[in-house]
């Protein structure tokens, strides 16, 4: 196992099926939007999945734990994340499930056969890139559009999506009606929202979104989940989805 792991880099236990994940807390940390989108993914048996910008490969390993059917796709542009994330798929034998490309996502929808997949996942940068003060920053190019749009997203995923297959996407709320315009302008239709909220009495600062491809209109609204209970701790819904409250998050939590 030592030999997967090299210096300064940490081995965390995913408290979730006996699955483990190599991150480096020098570089960007998965957080519960992750575990949140994985989650929210539901797939049929033998499904063929494409997780677009994967880091490090977080959410193929989680999608991949609860689904063992299913052949994952983990695209990932930064050769230092797509790199760990091929450890990590090592780490928990997975190699002959999830293929790990380092490639952007726009080589990836050619490279990859087109209109094939079941379903797309994406966690991605949420933020627009005006204003960054170091734009090759690991962390930035994960939570900044520098190297790809929420347009470069929806495109690559309609591309690659079979006919009324799923994209599920986790993104911040501020952005709702370019995610919902994007969306539609390729085809894939809003079928689930649900928001996520830090607190009872908080505005929600996180959305998951399914979309189906070439499907008819029809927008169902999911009961909001709420991390934290009134005296700081995970509420009830959370555990349920973590499955033990050790599970320790990154830096890019729903706080």
């Amino acid at each position: 196992m030592e030999e997967l792991v090299y210096p300064g880099e940490r081995i965390d236990d995913l408290q979730i099926n006996g699955l483990k994940i190599i991150q480096d807390p020098n570089c960007f940390c998965f957080g519960i939007d992750a575990v949140l989108l994985a989650n929210f993914t539901v797939l049929k048996k033998n499904s063929r999945v494409v997780d677009l910008g994967t880091g490090t490969g977080i959410i193929p390993i989680l999608v991949a734990g609860k689904n063992p059917s299913s052949q994952i796709v983990a695209v990932e542009i930064q050769e230092r994340m797509a790199e760990m994330a091929a450890r990590s798929v090592k780490l928990n034998h997975m190699e002959n499930r999830i293929k790990v490309l380092n490639m952007d996502l726009r080589q990836a929808q050619i490279a990859l056969e087109a209109n094939q997949y079941d379903a797309v996942t994406v966690n991605p940068p949420y933020m627009h890139a005006e204003g960054l003060i170091n734009p090759n920053d690991n962390k930035a190019i994960s939570r900044h559009e520098v190297m790809c749009t929420l347009e470069d997203v929806m495109k690559a995923a309609s591309r690659l999506l079979k006919f009324r297959g799923s994209l599920f996407m986790v993104h911040r709320p501020q952005r709702l009606a370019d995610i919902m315009c994007l969306g539609r302008s390729y085809k894939l239709e809003p079928k689930k929202i649900q928001f996520i909220q830090s607190g009872y009495n908080k505005k929600p600062n996180l959305l998951l979104i399914e979309f189906r491809k070439s499907a008819q209109p029809e927008l169902l609204f999911l009961d909001p989940i709420v991390i934290y209970d009134q005296d700081g701790n995970y509420t009830e819904k959370v555990l349920e989805i973590y499955n033990k409250a050790s599970l320790e998050i990154g830096d890019d939590s729903a706080e």
